[in-house]
């Protein structure tokens, strides 16, 4: 029955009790008069009252016709101690009899434990709620998991795409939950846990949903920040809770969303070692692989941040697989495209594959938002279908933000905006082997006063030294071209200064790509209260310190000289180009390179995209990743800042 249902029931029955009492106790004093003793002297020498029955300190009559009362009324009266009483009575020719007092045994037992018997109903009420394991009031030590309905709408590996080496790691669970006597004939044990790890969007806990919906077996899903409460030991209790019920429905999948939440780090950061997260992640350790064998309990869990979990957690025996869900490639882009285009009506100029090619770096969730925001703007024009021109408005607008039309800018505004841009443009398009240009405006979009949009030819796993100078090159285009052309320079570069500065710096610290040599100085900041050690090391002294911010500084003043000579040597290009974004505010990448050709004669036209001859390595004409599409730092040390693009103007 629901918990609703059962208290709204026993608030009934306590007040139809309620009820029940009050009109028991009010019984035979029905049209009685109930008199002060003088009220009752006074009738009394008034020869009013006809006759009396004393019953203990209560007395009850009938009063005589006349008076204010009527013939054979009665009333009721309690008397104090008065030992004249029954003599003034007679004297007064009243009727006397008396009888014991017939006081109720029960109403006198009810009346006067009523509130005691009402709390222990209550108390009784809520053990036996919090022993039937809901979700009840005081049930604080129970697990929170939801066991996955089998009416609700499945998820198979088919709405998967783009994770194929994922999706065959946990197929295997799958069968193996379904046929375990095919892997246990040769000694096969199945796995205790598969930890999935992946940047936001890829589609961990779509994977998931996924697995409870090809296995046939009972699927808990609960989130990491369901273990820990205010209450000292709750975690603690909801995990052994968990695997208890899990024990039950063995063969089971439980799976824990977030379980970095509850995973992190002991011992580090700031506050005790013995804190309630502590405690939680303790008890999870020993209920994955304790002295006692959760044999049939398949633990799945999912994280973005592997770095900050506790070794003890990731250890074989615990989590035995770790399975990387990565962003996917231009065939898993394809695929997740056309899954999520299968309800949306395509225009006949839709390729798929053209979108996907122009898309890199995007995870599972980008492009779903993508194709919905594609789907809006179609609908918003009223449309029967969603053209191509959708998808690439659609696409603009995610890597570029939305064009904030309502801001009005200056004159003066838009020509130092114009210029900052064509400033980047120009290095870009000047700078062999850089990512072709696709879009140049003035047109303010997201915190951008103006933006510079470069495609990658391919999908970009690491970059080369010349490719990060050539970006720091681009990033300080835009502070050039304002100093070429204006009296004075504005703040509009200041986060292509930080970005630059940035790059420089992890060229000498992180990647070796300086004179200082192949050398990694210092670790890398880590938030403390994300599990990690308070104090940080340093691991240079004062004069490596010096070198450092040397090699940072030649770096960025060679890069930024590298721009100062092409943009003084094409100043000509730089005026034209900075007019026409004056005059159209937006520019495509191809119109670019054709003014460039037209006014030097030079042709730095990037050639078209070319199909790769393996299918797995198929990624030309691609798309950029954004700031936060950066490949995790953990990712084999390939990771670098995104290119310079979409390039805030503020």
């Amino acid at each position: 029955m629901n918990p609703a249902v059962r208290t709204l029931i026993l608030w009934i029955a306590i007040f139809v009790v309620v009820i029940v009492l009050w009109n028991t106790f009010q019984a035979g004093r029905t049209n009685q008069h109930e008199l002060t003793f003088t009220e009752f002297m006074e009738q009394v020498n008034d020869q009013r009252v006809a006759d009396v029955t004393i019953r203990g300190k209560e007395l009850t009559g009938t009063f005589k016709a006349g008076g204010q009362y009527a013939e054979e009324e009665q009333f009721v009266v309690t008397t104090p101690d008065y030992p004249d009483l029954v003599k003034e009575l007679r004297e007064a020719g009243v009727v006397i009899s008396a009888e014991e007092p017939k006081d109720n045994p029960l109403l006198q037992f009810l009346l006067g434990w009523a509130p005691f018997l009402l709390l222990i109903g209550l108390w009784i009420f809520f053990m036996r709620q919090m022993q039937s394991g809901g979700n009840k009031a005081l049930s604080f030590g129970k697990s929170r998991a939801k066991l996955l309905s089998a009416t609700g709408k499945k998820v198979t590996f088919k709405d998967v795409a783009g994770v194929e080496e994922a999706k065959e790691e946990l197929s295997e669970i799958v069968e193996f939950l379904s046929e375990p006597q095919k892997f246990q004939k040769l000694g096969g044990k199945i796995p205790k846990g598969v930890l999935l790890m992946g940047s936001p969007g890829t589609g961990k806990t779509l994977l998931a949903r996924a697995i409870a919906g090809e296995a046939s077996v009972p699927f808990f899903s609960i989130s990491g920040s369901d273990f820990v409460e205010m209450f000292v030991g709750v975690g603690a209790s909801r995990v052994r809770d968990l695997f208890e019920q899990g024990k039950k429905n063995a063969p089971c999948l439980i799976f824990i969303d977030e379980i970095d939440a509850v995973g992190r780090h002991r011992g580090a950061g700031l506050g005790g070692g013995h804190d309630e997260r502590e405690q939680t992640l303790n008890q999870l350790l020993v209920e994955m692989d304790g002295f006692e064998s959760n044999e049939g309990v398949i633990l799945i869990a999912a994280t973005n941040r592997p770095d900050v979990l506790d070794p003890a957690l990731l250890r074989p025996g615990r989590f035995d697989r770790r399975v990387v869900v990565d962003r996917p490639d231009i065939n898993g882009r394809k695929g997740i495209l056309e899954v999520h285009t299968r309800e949306i009506p395509l225009g006949e100029d839709v390729e798929l594959r053209v979108i996907a090619r122009g898309t890199p770096g995007f995870s599972g969730a980008d492009l779903a938002n993508l194709v919905n925001e594609a789907a809006l703007v179609a609908a918003r024009h009223n449309r029967t279908h969603v053209a191509m021109e959708d998808f690439e408005w659609a696409k603009d607008k995610v890597l570029m933000g939305v064009e904030r039309k309502t801001l009005i800018l200056t004159e003066d505004e838009k020509t130092v905006t114009a210029y900052h841009e064509a400033g980047h443009a120009l290095v870009a398009a000047f700078t062999p082997g850089t990512d072709p240009l696709h879009k140049v405006t003035i047109i303010p979009r997201g915190r951008a006063l103006g933006v510079t949009m470069q495609l990658p030819t391919e999908d970009k796993h690491s970059y080369t030294k010349s490719y990060v100078e050539n970006q720091i090159a681009i990033l300080m285009g835009g502070r050039l071209a304002e100093e070429l052309s204006q009296e004075d320079i504005t703040t509009g570069a200041g986060n292509d200064i930080d970005r630059a500065t940035d790059m420089a710096h992890k060229m000498v610290c992180e990647w070796g790509m300086s004179e200082l040599g192949p050398l990694s100085f210092g670790g890398k900041d880590e938030p403390v209260f994300l599990g990690r050690d308070y104090a940080q090391r340093t691991e240079y002294s004062e004069d490596t310190a010096i070198r450092i911010d040397r090699e940072v500084e030649r770096i960025v003043k060679e890069a930024t000289e590298r721009a100062r000579k092409l943009l003084t040597e094409y100043q000509d290009v730089l005026n034209a180009l900075a007019e026409r974004l004056l005059e159209f505010e937006s520019i495509d990448g191809r119109e670019v390179y054709k003014l460039i050709h037209e006014m030097t004669g030079l042709d730095f036209a990037p050639a078209g995209p070319k199909e790769p001859a393996m299918p797995t390595d198929d990624g030309m004409d691609a798309g950029l990743e954004s700031e936060e599409q950066e490949p995790e730092p953990d990712s084999g040390g390939l990771g670098m800042p995104v290119p310079p693009t979409p390039d805030p103007v503020s």
